[in-house]
């Protein structure tokens, strides 16, 4: 099990090395005044720093390493 956790956490960290963030739309309401309703798509930005996916990776292969073997 801990191998699993340790292989996943190595690839979301590889993830957030190459991509230090995404890029989502969402729909906000400006008026909404009765049956006058305007919206408008706006993008939003998530970023993380790089050094977080540094530490999950580090971390996956620590995990990795100290698993036992199953049988």
């Amino acid at each position: 099990m801990s191998r699993n956790i340790g292989i996943v956490l190595v690839i979301i960290g590889a993830i957030m090395i190459i991509w230090t963030g995404i890029t989502y739309t969402k729909k906000e309401k400006i008026v909404d005044a009765g049956p006058l309703q305007i919206s408008v798509d706006r993008q939003k930005t998530m970023n993380w720093p790089p050094y977080l996916g540094i530490i999950l990776l580090v971390g996956g292969i620590v995990i990795i390493a100290t698993a036992k073997k199953s049988s």
